[in-house]
């Protein structure tokens, strides 16, 4: 699950979570990213090329409010990764295997109309809330 390098610069990310060895287990463990670097307070995550850390803020709850979306309430702030289609199905079904339990469980929207996604929502151990979509076509990231 490591990142390669695109043409697109990675961006970073830092969110706060209320228990280190927790979100260590879930992060690496449960999601499979490696580790970076890390220290008493923080620990660096690959998310696909991307570094996402996780800061020990004791405390810490995650979501601040939902949206309501397709019928859904989504989660904000949230965060996530667009994967391909079968790394997308497999990380479901290592989510569901870990017994996390879906804020969204997996569906497909917008189904044959343009910007067609899978998407999934889930919290992290200290209520973070992390959103993974995956496109059959890529260039309809950003259809209108």
């Amino acid at each position: 699950m490591s990142g390669t390098a695109t043409t697109r610069p990675p961006f970073h990310l830092a969110i706060p979570v209320d228990d280190l060895d927790a979100a260590r287990r879930f992060y690496g463990e449960v999601l499979g990213f490696p580790r970076g670097r890390s220290s008493e307070a923080w620990t660096d995550w690959d998310v696909h090329g991307h570094q996402v850390v996780t800061h020990l803020v004791p405390g810490h709850r995650g979501v601040a409010g939902r949206n309501p979306v397709d019928g859904h309430e989504v989660p904000v702030p949230h965060f996530g990764v667009v994967l391909p289609v079968p790394e997308f199905t497999a990380l479901a079904e290592r989510v569901r295997a870990a017994g996390v339990e879906f804020v969204i469980e997996p569906y497909v929207r917008f189904a044959g109309e343009p910007g067609e996604q899978h998407t999934m929502f889930f919290l992290d151990p200290a209520g973070n809330a992390l959103e993974f979509k995956a496109f059959a076509d890529l260039d309809q990231l950003f259809a209108v």
